[in-house]
């Protein structure tokens, strides 16, 4: 019986995948929890090298006062939270900050511009201390994991980290140091694996 070269080459194929498997070292579950706790980490970092960053922290005091520039300096002209956390009615937020970043005066701008709530600040705070505000409902807005990675990957005045726009003297501001899209990614990944914070 002449056996047919199809038949020749699946058997050979099924002998390499086995003896391909029998010498593949094997990964314990200690391993690979080992691994994606490792993965999980990685993905905490990225995202708190973000929200520690200036262009984050300078909306979310601890002491009422916006901040500005990327040295954090109190805002000028004696801004404060005042009401709904859009400053005062004389000087309200809006009344200089736009919907988009004016190229002209080189005042920043991004649609809904405030402060982050008193309960959302993270100035002082240990990168461990942020991660347990921004997972607790009483100080994030009552925001589940799924409102929080929307929040945090599509909403406007998020994103303008990456689209800041220029100083009054022509510099650009400096960018978060992680991608838009790397950033995007390292929250959607914590929040997946279970927002784990790190005991470190």
């Amino acid at each position: 019986m002449k056996v047919k070269p199809i038949y020749i080459f699946l058997t050979l194929s099924v002998m390499g995948l086995l003896f391909t498997l029998a010498n593949t070292p094997k990964i314990s579950a200690y391993e690979l929890l080992e691994e994606q706790s490792q993965s999980s980490n990685d993905d905490y970092d990225m995202m708190m090298d973000v929200l520690t960053h200036q262009r984050c922290m300078n909306c979310h005091p601890s002491d009422n006062i916006p901040k500005q520039g990327d040295d954090s300096h109190p805002h000028y002209f004696g801004m404060a939270r005042g009401k709904d956390d859009h400053g005062f009615e004389a000087t309200n937020c809006n009344t200089c900050h736009q919907s988009e970043n004016n190229l002209n005066s080189g005042v920043p701008g991004a649609p809904h511009w405030a402060l982050a709530p008193a309960s959302m600040a993270w100035e002082g705070l240990t990168r461990q201390e942020i991660a347990e505000r921004l997972l607790d409902k009483n100080t994030n807005g009552n925001r589940s994991h799924e409102e929080l990675v929307e929040h945090m990957t599509e909403d406007d005045l998020v994103l303008w980290a990456w689209e800041p726009g220029i100083h009054a003297n022509g510099e650009q501001r400096t960018l978060p140091p992680v991608s838009k899209e790397d950033f995007k990614k390292a929250v959607e990944n914590w929040f997946a694996n279970g927002a784990v914070i790190p005991s470190k």
